[in-house]
């Protein structure tokens, strides 16, 4: 993490003490968040994130800012503060009041905390195993990004002890959901699928683009039910989030002859090659349309 960040509408050195245990939030996991990829100085599809964040923070009951705008460019003042011009940026808002532990004299119903970080090498692809029953597709907030993360960082740590690099989440059915924080997507030569929302997965950004933003002549990408054998028996296997942009899966945990073995996926599909070209150039289009201009070097300003 990165030495400044952003305290409602303050920049703030990373160790100064802002928190309180009262802030409900914080206890409780209460709260809406998400990760945003910052190019060239600019926030990449901040209204796609907003809007999710939005629709999150209604269900949930989190007062969220009304106006994303002050939000945006006090962003961009913390990206300016940390010189991190390319790099990656979590905001989170906790709410704060509430329940028998809500603390006295915290005065706002939620605080607005944002941070940023160098931008993780991921390497050329993912090995993936499987973590049945961790999706509740037909739960009130199945898919919805909230602050309460243990779960997702639990099943990713017993991924990583098994010597896997992630974990595909099955839903309470048997079928795909998501991957702890990556939507996946299954390809046969031009056809590419993804798990519908009512899978229980989360509507990543990226998801969202490759399927009604980018086009690429040739290729068709919808929602489909996917079962584990879809993916075991896919020509490519692909996974997508806002820091790994598309990511080719390597090796997926498989039942081979009633054993547990990794069942080797091509590494270099033409699918996905052609649409990860496509997004970069999505990426770089609206960078250049939403070019930001920084002139003074934070240290002069903080």
């Amino acid at each position: 993490m990165h030495r400044f960040v952003l305290h409602n509408e303050e920049i703030r050195d990373a160790s100064d003490k802002l928190l309180a245990p009262g802030q409900v939030g914080l206890l409780s996991g209460w709260g809406v968040f998400s990760t945003i990829r910052v190019v060239d100085g600019v926030l990449f599809a901040f209204e796609h994130h907003w809007a999710r964040m939005r629709k999150d923070a209604a269900l949930l009951r989190v007062p969220l800012p009304p106006d994303p705008e002050p939000v945006r460019r006090k962003l961009l003042e913390l990206v300016e503060a940390n010189q991190a011009f390319d790099a990656t940026l979590r905001v989170v808002v906790v709410r704060n009041t509430g329940g028998m532990w809500e603390g006295p004299g915290i005065g706002r119903a939620s605080d607005l905390i944002a941070l940023t970080s160098a931008t993780k090498e991921w390497g050329i692809g993912v090995r993936l195993c499987y973590t049945p029953r961790a999706r509740y597709a037909a739960g009130e907030f199945a898919g919805a990004k909230i602050l309460s993360w243990a779960m997702n960082l639990s099943w990713l740590e017993a991924a990583q002890t098994r010597g896997f690099d992630e974990t595909i989440l099955l839903n309470e059915r048997g079928e795909v959901a998501e991957c702890t924080s990556a939507n996946i997507f299954a390809a046969e030569g031009n056809r590419v699928w993804t798990p519908p929302l009512s899978s229980g997965c989360l509507p990543g950004v990226t998801r969202e683009l490759l399927l009604h933003d980018i086009h690429v002549p040739g290729y068709f990408i919808e929602e489909k039910a996917l079962a584990p054998a879809d993916l075991e028996r896919a020509a490519e296997v692909f996974i997508t989030s806002t820091t790994r942009s598309l990511l080719p899966v390597l090796e997926i945990e498989a039942e081979i002859e009633g054993e547990i073995e990794g069942r080797a996926i091509p590494q270099s599909g033409a699918a996905c090659a052609a649409l990860r070209n496509a997004f970069a150039a999505y990426v770089d289009a609206y960078v250049k349309a939403h070019a930001v201009c920084f002139k003074e070097a934070p240290a002069a300003r903080l």
